[in-house]
């Protein structure tokens, strides 16, 4: 399949044929940055200083495979790479470490395909039904829409999974789960969940009882009076507190850490937030199923 989409773009590239590319650029600086952070807070190493390949980051996760540090290095990279979308100037395929990428044949077909195949047609004479100059000319717009296009049904797709597991879990309101920390933020801890894979939010204010300080940089909490560590890929036993099948939102409560109870025991989740914090609290449970 990939050989197929790399021969169609090459073709359309050699006969100077307008087509949309399967465009993957390399990651920001900063989301760059901040993988080398975390990588080096495991013990890794990526380069600094040169030009970026996909071939280090494959050699990163290579290093992580064996080690309790693999879902971590995997999340963060995955984290640290841009979204794919067409485009009819050609950009490359970062992902892929391939200079043309098109899509002519995918498991699933796509319009970006029939562009292809149009695009072909057109280029070899084939037949009446090839690209027009008219579709020639408005590539780059047709190359957004069909990119906005596959982002609303990724989202789409995410929410209906969020929502059916809040429903599954809604029966489950109180007991313990195993997971990992798949996220940190200043108002909390995101978690997925070893049994289901399910997603949830730790409020800040349910974790232990002493002030935490964010790092976005190497994507930690530490305690301010214990100075504990909290960061991706950890090891973690929480509660489920709430599950809202509307919204596909988990809520849990911190229970454990790698094994170890949290120091001066852990706040309950009772009553509501007064004042400023009710919007504040309310706004951090918004983006529970909108996280990525």
């Amino acid at each position: 399949m990939v050989l197929a989409n790399v021969a169609a773009a090459e073709e359309l590239i050699a006969r100077k044929r307008p087509l949309l590319f399967r465009v993957h650029e390399e990651p920001s600086p900063e989301k760059l940055e901040s993988l080398r952070e975390v990588a080096e807070s495991a013990g890794f190493t990526l380069a600094k200083g040169q030009v970026l390949r996909t071939s280090h980051l494959n050699r990163l996760l290579a290093q992580a495979a064996s080690t309790e540090f693999n879902e971590l290095m995997n999340i963060s990279t995955l984290r640290s790479m841009t979204q794919a979308y067409y485009h009819p100037q050609n950009f490359g395929h970062f992902g892929l470490a391939l200079r043309s990428y098109a899509h002519f044949t995918s498991p699933i077909r796509r319009y970006a395909d029939l562009i292809v195949h149009r695009a072909l047609i057109a280029a070899h004479g084939w037949g009446d039904d090839g690209l027009s100059l008219q579709d020639e000319a408005g590539l780059e717009e047709t190359g957004k829409l069909i990119s906005d296009t596959e982002r609303r049904s990724m989202l789409a797709e995410r929410d209906t999974s969020d929502r059916y597991l809040a429903a599954y879990l809604a029966d489950r309101v109180g007991a313990s789960f195993a997971g990992r920390v798949s996220g940190v933020q200043r108002f909390g801890l995101f978690v997925k969940l070893d049994e289901t894979g399910a997603d949830g939010l730790i409020p800040i204010r349910s974790i232990g009882r002493e002030f935490y300080h964010f790092d976005p940089d190497s994507q930690t909490l530490m305690g301010a009076e214990t100075g504990m560590m909290i960061g991706m890929g950890q090891r973690v036993l929480v509660r489920l507190a709430e599950a809202t099948p509307v919204t596909g939102g988990l809520v849990f409560e911190l229970l454990e850490i790698e094994n170890r109870a949290l120091p001066g025991g852990k706040r309950q989740l009772k009553g509501r937030p007064q004042g400023r914090r009710a919007g504040a609290e309310a706004a951090k449970r918004r983006v529970i199923r909108k996280r990525r």
